[in-house]
């Protein structure tokens, strides 16, 4: 078994505009009986989006108020590598932003007032594929990832749409791709007869609750038109 002396240290990127603050979380991380070290520090985005290509450290130790700037907007990209893992350090009380620290990435969240002991162990566990979370955060996000969705109302279009029938649909579509043709080139192109047409515009009419041709195509073209666009 290989021992704890052998093994290499674990990198880490500090990332904090408190230079006070690098200073002495720098000189923690690189005590002699860590098992860490400091490989860069940053206290803005693109000091650390540039340390954290240059250098992929296993622990990314980020601060989620860089000088007004959200951290969170670019962790994604402080990650692409697939080798570093982030573990946020703040002094953010907002459980929403801590919340979307964790969605965006973050394997941990550990407070700017946690003893020096809590936060090297917090960066080994980290580290080592593990997430450290306090147990209410960790409760709370899985209970809503696990939780069942709402599902969205329905389309009262859909609804009247599901109501019609193949051939009504297809009358529909025709109506549609055709904007312009009379009833009796409507009727050709559809293979049937102009009274037949009609028949079915009448029960189209009412399932749609629409009064004429032009109104059933101003509905089925902007529905069709919002469908795309989803």
């Amino acid at each position: 078994m290989t021992s704890t002396a052998s093994r290499a240290p674990i990198s880490v990127l500090l990332v904090d505009d408190h230079k006070t603050m690098l200073w002495g979380l720098e000189r923690l991380i690189d005590s002699e009986h860590s098992g860490m070290r400091v490989v860069a520090c940053a206290s803005n985005r693109q000091e650390a989006l540039e340390h954290a290509a240059r250098h992929s450290p296993d622990v990314i130790l980020l601060d989620i108020d860089l000088g007004g700037e959200c951290s969170l907007d670019f962790l994604p990209a402080l990650l692409v590598s697939g080798v570093s893992r982030a573990l946020v350090f703040t002094g953010v009380r907002e459980q929403a932003v801590l919340d979307r620290a964790i969605v965006a990435g973050a394997r941990g969240v550990l407070r700017k007032d946690a003893p020096a002991e809590v936060v090297l162990r917090a960066i080994e566990k980290v580290h080592q594929g593990e997430m450290w979370l306090a147990h209410d955060m960790m409760a709370r996000i899985f209970g809503d990832l696990t939780r069942p969705r709402t599902p969205p109302p329905p389309d009262p279009y859909q609804q009247k749409l599901a109501s019609l029938t193949a051939k009504e649909r297809k009358i529909v579509d025709a109506i549609v791709r055709g904007n312009g043709l009379t009833n009796k080139a409507l009727a050709a192109s559809l293979f049937i007869s102009e009274h037949t047409l009609r028949n079915y515009l009448v029960t189209i009419y009412k399932k749609l609750d629409v009064s004429n041709r032009l109104e059933l195509y101003v509905l089925a073209s902007s529905q069709g038109e919002r469908s795309k666009s989803v």
